[in-house]
């Protein structure tokens, strides 16, 4: 051989390609799995997605739908057979409850008491449900479900204040409702009808209301 070293490299090479062609043979399946793996894995999340946005897109169509029935009890009727659950199942609870007044008090309960959904539904779930309830129930049991509704950074503080504050004149408190009422007139997060509607129950209470 007139060249050893070039012959040396040729079977190297060789060797090479050899060990080459048989650890794709052993392994090159994983390879390929791989890759089917993530072109499924992305065909998989376009597809959900898709699926997802057309699943609220027939909500949306399906709850305008049902507000557009001509009484109460058929958009009531609508809105409780739409097919939602989860978050999108408390959204139609609420709409519902706004359209069959103190029927609702038990889908509103059973929502307030949901552990598995997000605090500001079931918060706005247990409002919802002393506000329609009213004075037919007991003051007590009104001031228990909205105190921590009327804790500082609460969503819903400047509303479960005034339910607080109704709570406690229908209890004889006029005090304590003067409290509720001062503080909600001094939240920052009340909004200008909330604190006039407010100031004007402090002035039929006998309180006075301080001129900021």
């Amino acid at each position: 051989m007139s060249n050893p070293e070039s012959f040396i490299e040729e079977v190297t090479e060789e060797v090479r390609r050899d060990r080459l062609f048989a650890w794709m043979r052993r392994y090159g399946w994983i390879a390929v799995l791989a890759v089917l793996l993530l072109v499924g894995g992305a065909s998989w999340r376009e597809w959900r997605s898709a699926q997802q946005q057309a699943a609220a897109e027939a909500l949306g169509d399906g709850i305008l739908s049902a507000l557009d029935a001509d009484d109460a009890a058929a958009r009531v009727t609508a809105l409780e057979a739409l097919p939602a659950t989860g978050e999108a199942r408390a959204l139609v609870t609420l709409l519902a409850a706004g359209e069959s007044g103190g029927d609702a008090a038990p889908a509103l309960r059973a929502m307030a008491n949901d552990a598995a959904l997000p605090l500001h539904y079931t918060q706005l779930a247990a409002l919802k449900l002393v506000m329609i309830e009213g004075s037919a129930a007991d003051p007590a049991a009104r001031l228990e479900t909205l105190a921590p509704l009327a804790e500082p950074g609460r969503p819903y503080r400047p509303l479960a204040l005034e339910q607080m504050a109704l709570a406690e004149i229908d209890a004889g408190n006029t005090e304590a409702a003067l409290g509720h009422l001062r503080a909600l007139v001094e939240d920052a997060g009340t909004s200008a009808g909330l604190r006039q509607r407010a100031s004007q129950l402090i002035v039929s209470l006998g309180g006075g209301v301080q001129e900021g």
